[in-house]
């Protein structure tokens, strides 16, 4: 079925709605949730809890791609039950490693305030992300987005680990001068 199809089971309140979300994108938002919590149950949890979240946006919401608007909201309740977890029980994994690479080339909280500020950062870094080859950009958003290990983007470009790091080091660079160009203080 179509993405505009299920949306449009969404807004007539059809539960049909959920039933090919799961099928159509199911294994995906679990990849995620899964690359992100490394708990089988916690992941599908996590997966059910955004299609009930995708339920309650749409409406008002009418995403233009259905598959990243499921993807940013399981990703997000993932971080929130990685968040929690971490609470709970002090540790390290991908995750951990994945935001302590990103940390120092992202602006000084105290810049993005607002949510009009957000927005307009958000653009920017799709700005530059689009600046990027498809390759490189696409071995960034593994990293960052679906929180993947190096060695599995390294299998899926059929390059090594360490050319992997190499291209996420640069292109932190290339994103931390980037930003600051655009007047962000890093």
């Amino acid at each position: 079925m179509e993405d505009k199809e299920i949306i449009f089971l969404y807004n007539l309140r059809d539960e049909n709605a959920i039933r090919e979300t799961d099928k159509k994108y199911g294994k995906y938002c679990f990849s995620i949730a899964d690359n992100i919590l490394h708990d089988f149950e916690t992941s599908k949890e996590c997966v059910n809890d955004s299609y009930l979240k995708t339920w309650n946006s749409i409406p008002p919401k009418a995403p233009s791609s259905l598959r990243m608007f499921l993807a940013k909201i399981v990703r997000n309740l993932a971080f929130d039950r990685y968040k929690s977890k971490a609470r709970q029980k002090r540790g390290g994994g991908e995750v951990s490693l994945a935001l302590e690479e990103i940390k120092d080339f992202l602006p000084a909280k105290e810049q993005v305030e607002t949510a009009l500020e957000e927005t307009e950062l958000i653009a920017h870094i799709n700005r530059f992300l689009r600046s990027l080859s498809s390759r490189d950009r696409c071995i960034f958003i593994n990293r960052y987005f679906h929180v993947e290990p190096a060695s599995t983007i390294a299998q899926k470009y059929s390059t090594s680990e360490n050319n992997v790091h190499k291209i996420l080091s640069r292109t932190r660079n290339k994103l931390k001068e980037f930003l600051t160009e655009e007047g962000y203080t890093i």
